[in-house]
């Protein structure tokens, strides 16, 4: 039995939710609605720029410095993922990426580009350039990467629709590393051509037009992805924390702020949610309708039995990022 409490306040307090709430303060000074080529930026997972009949994708992401110390080859190795991840997100493929890496000493920085080097191998994307400081006071890998995408094809996390099926779809076989235990890793040991298999599933789903959106589960955890989705769309839901696939034998307060390998939530008309599982589990990854898209604003959360307000956007923020259409 889940407390509806304590699930709240676990994801509520987490710092991969509270650490977004910054991004705001960030995208007010840099609006990008006076560029016509820019077809979508704020509150997606990676930018969509126009390019004739098709877009390219730009995306970077940065490796927390938690994570540069616990275990450098991870850090390289994710740097890669969270990018591949953005770009699948959207509906897109991977073109190539660039690096700017940091280190004290060289040990750090040679642990770094074999988890680089790993992550390329895994999802066969190339590294075709970058920038190395090997001499500073701090350890740091960035990744910025460009995918392209069909203009008619964009997944966008910003256009959930009221009445929209809220479907997960996650990779629950997987392991907790020591080196970093609130990341669930479902990639690196598996083989290539599976892995980059089911990045290929979110294209299926895009270029069939069965969602109206759609975001890779980051560091927020699941519900609070969900939550960065229905802020960007200016939506509420409800969601059946029970309909949520656990692994068996994890907490389900942990698992709601993993930072999992393949995970991606969809809100989609509910004539197209069983499809969507079903393309995801022709590439070992379970699915589940968890909820429905409302026009409330505010995210709630039940077990069936007791209902806990988790956002009321009215009020609350996580990225605090507004979409202007």
């Amino acid at each position: 039995m889940v407390d509806i409490t304590k699930m709240n306040e676990t994801i509520r307090n987490f710092p991969g939710v509270t650490r977004k709430n910054a991004i705001h303060e960030v995208v007010d000074l840099f609006p990008t609605y006076d560029f016509k080529h820019v077809v979508a930026a704020e509150g997606e997972d990676a930018a969509v720029l126009e390019c004739g009949n098709m877009c390219v994708l730009f995306a970077a992401d940065g490796i927390m410095e938690k994570l540069m110390h616990s275990d450098p080859f991870l850090a390289g190795y994710y740097a890669v993922l969270v990018n591949v991840n953005d770009i699948a997100a959207m509906g897109g493929r991977p073109l190539g990426m660039v690096d700017v890496m940091s280190f004290k000493e060289g040990t750090i920085g040679s642990e770094i580009l074999k988890g680089m080097k790993a992550g390329v191998e895994k999802f066969n994307v190339p590294l075709v350039g970058g920038h190395t400081h090997p001499d500073c006071n701090y350890d740091s890998i960035e990744i910025s990467i460009i995918g392209s995408v069909k203009k008619s094809d964009v997944l966008l996390s910003s256009t959930a629709k009221a009445g929209d099926d809220i479907v997960f779809v996650i990779d629950l076989d997987g392991r907790f590393p020591e080196s970093v235990p609130y990341s669930y890793d479902s990639t690196s040991f598996k083989p290539n051509e599976l892995v980059q298999a089911q990045m290929e599933a979110v294209c299926t789903v895009a270029e069939r037009h069965l969602a109206h959106a759609c975001k890779d589960m980051s560091n927020p955890g699941h519900v609070g992805t969900l939550a960065m989705m229905l802020e960007s769309s200016d939506k509420g839901a409800i969601v059946d924390v029970t309909k949520i696939l656990v692994p068996e034998g994890v907490d389900e307060y942990k698992w709601a702020v993993t930072y999992y390998g393949c995970a991606f939530v969809f809100a989609c008309d509910p004539e197209h949610s069983q499809e969507i599982i079903d393309i995801f589990s022709e590439v070992s990854c379970a699915g589940a309708v968890v909820g429905k898209v409302d026009d409330s604003k505010i995210l709630k959360i039940t077990d069936g039995e007791d209902t806990g307000v988790l956002f009321d956007f009215t009020k609350d923020i996580v990225t605090g990022v507004r979409v202007k259409r």
